[in-house]
């Protein structure tokens, strides 16, 4: 038998996918709070911060980007890093392209701005329900407008807060602190183990390579010996 298509419309598709983001929004607005605060101590100007949201509009590029920028790295090794980083939309991509092949290059220009990681993870379970419509990019639209706004409030916010702290106070630690506890859960098996102990330890023993080339060593390193321990 036919599934019947219950059909909705787009404005209805729209609030449903700001409905559905609303609740990763409370654990993304501390994070743009602290970009904008760590982004004010590495010296960026408010606008130039501001626009880093609007324009790269990626949370964990932004936060490498704003310690490269602090450790006055070249332009060409941020773009690089930046790149490398945001390669796992490539895969966002791929995911989500069959459910979104029959629209317009327009549309695919604007959902490609907002495939981010949580406006995919709450789309593609949509995409993936068993009911059929045609409007199911509108909640794609929706869960990224939510996400996107929520993006730049907090960062206006958070660099707001960061001009009032005295810069003799020092900011610095926290970005570390932001990655240590980015980092520590994603550390469940040996496979991250073990990329993370050798990405620390090349760190650790290429510190004096200039322009900072030792924490795209520590990456590269990690990343080889995680996959390395994966395929044994």
């Amino acid at each position: 038998m036919k599934k019947a298509n219950h059909s909705t419309s787009p404005m209805r598709e729209f609030l449903a996918g700001i409905k559905g983001e609303l609740p990763i929004l409370l654990g993304v607005t501390p994070f743009g709070m602290i970009y904008g605060v760590l982004a004010t101590s590495a010296g960026l100007s408010l606008w130039d911060a501001q626009a880093m949201s609007a324009v790269i509009f990626a949370g964990s590029s932004q936060f490498m980007l704003v310690q490269l920028v602090e450790l006055g790295t070249p332009a060409i090794m941020m773009i690089v890093t930046g790149f490398v980083i945001n390669l796992r939309h490539a895969l966002y991509s791929a995911s989500i392209a069959p459910y979104v092949r029959h629209l317009s290059p327009l549309w695919k220009f604007i959902l490609s701005y907002f495939l981010t990681d949580e406006a995919y993870a709450v789309t593609i379970m949509h995409y993936r329900d068993s009911t059929q419509d045609e409007h199911k990019h509108w909640y794609f639209l929706g869960a990224g407008v939510a996400l996107w706004t929520c993006w730049q409030v907090s960062t206006a916010a958070g660099l707001f807060l960061g001009a009032q702290i005295p810069p003799r106070w020092g900011l610095d630690f926290t970005l570390a602190l932001t990655f240590i506890a980015l980092a520590v859960p994603a550390i469940t098996d040996n496979a991250s183990l073990l990329s993370a102990l050798s990405a620390g330890l090349t760190a650790l023993l290429t510190r004096g390579l200039p322009f900072k080339l030792n924490l795209i060593a520590a990456a590269l390193v990690g990343v080889t010996v995680g996959v390395w321990r994966d395929k044994k």
